[in-house]
């Protein structure tokens, strides 16, 4: 993934690589919100068998895109008693416009620094 600004610009890198950078997501999330993408809402032991990883690295990756807005948990209700969790995804074009808001968000806080560059940087 490239580390500067001109490398991004120069490099040839993928959509992931910008959902990793502008979501802070690892290679591990993405592939769990693929995951939940494509199969649907599932709990974190069907996640971790699904993505060949154990159920505390699912669990781990679930919290990172909880924390970042990508997915949500619902409560589920057993019949004999108890409940349990299924995780589910929000639809890839919300990730779309989280990913263009923070991009604007970046852009418009960087202009307003570059604004004063001149005077900032030597002070």
């Amino acid at each position: 993934m490239p580390k500067s600004i001109p490398e991004m610009i120069k490099g040839d890198f993928k959509c992931e690589d910008i959902a990793k950078c502008i979501l802070g997501l690892k290679n591990v999330d993405i592939d769990t919100y693929k995951a939940l993408v494509t199969k649907g809402p599932m709990t974190a032991e069907k996640l971790g068998e699904v993505l060949n990883r154990e159920r505390s690295t699912a669990y781990r990756s679930l919290q990172n895109l909880i924390t970042c807005g990508l997915v949500y948990r619902e409560t589920m209700t057993i019949s004999s008693g108890g409940y349990y969790y299924e995780y589910i995804a929000l639809e890839p074009c919300r990730m779309k416009e989280m990913i263009k808001l923070n991009i604007d968000e970046w852009h418009k806080k960087m202009k307003k620094l570059a604004e004063d560059i001149d005077k900032d940087i030597m002070a």
